[in-house]
């Protein structure tokens, strides 16, 4: 078995797959030199390209062009308003979790009537909020939030538009933590529940039960656990259509997966589309897909600069300015993030085996752990690819370091889409009583 290359070797015939160009050995967002934006803003720093987004985006509604698809967002993996605008103006919808994301969703122009609402957990008020809103469906999750949001739609005069998100019990072959649509999981109704509970649905003044829906996990890279999740909701349909109910849409979630190395396989929004056309052809309902991470995953580079070297006995360091509180997934998930020097070296460069590591007080607080490449200096810029998914949307401030500055990129010009807070701002958050005031 032939060993992986190193990641700045790889990524030098590969660059467009990751949502960059190479110019003079040097990376580019689009016509962005990375440097450029590191010095004018500083580091840490997401960096997005919007040509990549909208590549991705157009990908998908081109290969289900044959069916009628809504394509909804996923919020959650990035919620920066200027990703959410670019999907919005491309005439996206929105899937998502939270009131917060509601609001954010509306914020930034997406119709009322393409954004569903998935959680296992929604509070009265969000409910209330989303049938305020007029939204496409809130996707329940439980017999009791059934009869919850049953009980707020009559609070509020309302009829509420919902699907039953059923858990198919579909491996998806990946990530424990990214598994959704097990048996063991939080989230769905169990498939033997389901008819039963779409009839109790169906039969209430209060609700009107639009669609089915699931959601099986994430990084797929396959069309084959789609199309069985698929098959076994589509019992479902046709059971609910012999006893006179007719759905609008079937939501089959989200999940795509992306390349996070330069030799990983990767989804062929083609083939995969056919594939999907093919087996809903009949299906005489809308089709709905969420994806997040397929949309902006490689849109997205976190820039941070090297502090300092550590050379030990059994390790070597790089020490950077950009930590886990900046990008959560490689110490969650134990996630490969490809790192390169933003001036990529001299292919024959002497490597050497290290980890790259912030500055936070933790043993988790890793980007790359054992990595084959060139020994940095002090200074220098790595460019943390494959960034652009739930990296910013689960920063955090610990250890009080201000969350990562963003910026939107298209063509050759790019825009500070979220400045970076400081310090101070973050203290005067916070209150102090009355009782330990001077």
């Amino acid at each position: 078995m032939t060993a992986p290359l190193p990641d700045h070797l790889g990524i030098r015939d590969r660059a467009q797959r990751f949502g960059l160009r190479i110019q003079n050995s040097v990376l580019h967002v689009e016509g962005v030199d990375l440097r450029t934006i590191a010095r004018e803003v500083g580091t840490p720093v997401y960096v997005y390209g919007s040509a990549h987004l909208t590549q991705r985006y157009e990908s998908l509604t081109q290969a289900l062009a044959e069916r009628p698809t809504l394509i909804c967002y996923a919020v959650k993996a990035n919620s920066n308003q200027a990703v959410l605008r670019t999907f919005a103006r491309l005439g996206a919808g929105a899937d998502i979790v939270s009131g917060g994301e509601l609001a954010r969703a509306l914020a930034a122009g997406f119709p009322a009537q393409k954004i569903v609402f998935s959680g296992v957990g929604k509070r009265s008020t969000e409910i209330d909020a989303a049938l305020n809103a007029g939204i496409r469906s809130i996707n329940v999750e439980s017999e009791e939030e059934l009869e919850q949001v049953a009980a707020r739609a009559r609070a509020l005069g309302r009829r509420a538009p919902i699907s039953l998100r059923i858990n198919p019990d579909v491996d998806p072959a990946t990530h424990p933590y990214l598994a959704t649509g097990l048996r063991e999981a939080k989230f769905g109704i169990a498939m033997h529940e389901g008819l039963e509970l779409a009839l109790r649905a169906h039969a209430q003044p209060e609700l009107e039960l639009i669609g089915l829906a699931c959601h099986i996990g994430s990084q797929i890279v396959e069309a084959a656990p789609f199309l069985d999740s698929f098959a076994r909701l589509r019992t479902l349909v046709d059971a609910l259509h012999e006893r006179g109910v007719t759905l609008r849409q079937l939501d089959l979630g989200g999940g795509l997966g992306i390349a996070y190395r330069a030799d990983d396989p990767v989804v062929e929004a083609e083939r995969w589309g056919r594939a999907m056309v093919e087996a809903t052809r009949d299906l005489p309902c809308e089709l709905v897909l969420e994806p997040g991470r397929y949309l902006v995953g490689n849109a997205g580079v976190l820039l941070t600069e090297v502090l300092v070297r550590k050379r030990g006995e059994d390790k070597h360091f790089v020490i950077v300015d950009a930590a886990m509180n900046d990008l959560l997934r490689p110490a969650l998930y134990d996630a490969y993030h490809t790192i390169v020097p933003v001036e990529l070296p001299d292919p024959e460069v002497e490597l050497v085996r290290a980890d790259v590591v912030g500055p936070v007080c933790e043993c988790g607080d890793f980007l790359a752990r054992d990595r084959m490449l060139p020994w940095p200096r002090v200074g220098e810029l790595l460019a943390v690819l494959g960034a652009g998914a739930y990296g910013m949307s689960m920063a955090s401030t610990y250890n009080t370091r201000p969350l990562a500055a963003e910026v939107m990129v298209e063509g050759d010009r790019w825009a500070l889409v979220r400045p970076r807070r400081s310090v101070e701002a973050l203290i005067a958050d916070e209150r102090t009583p009355a009782w330990l005031a001077d």
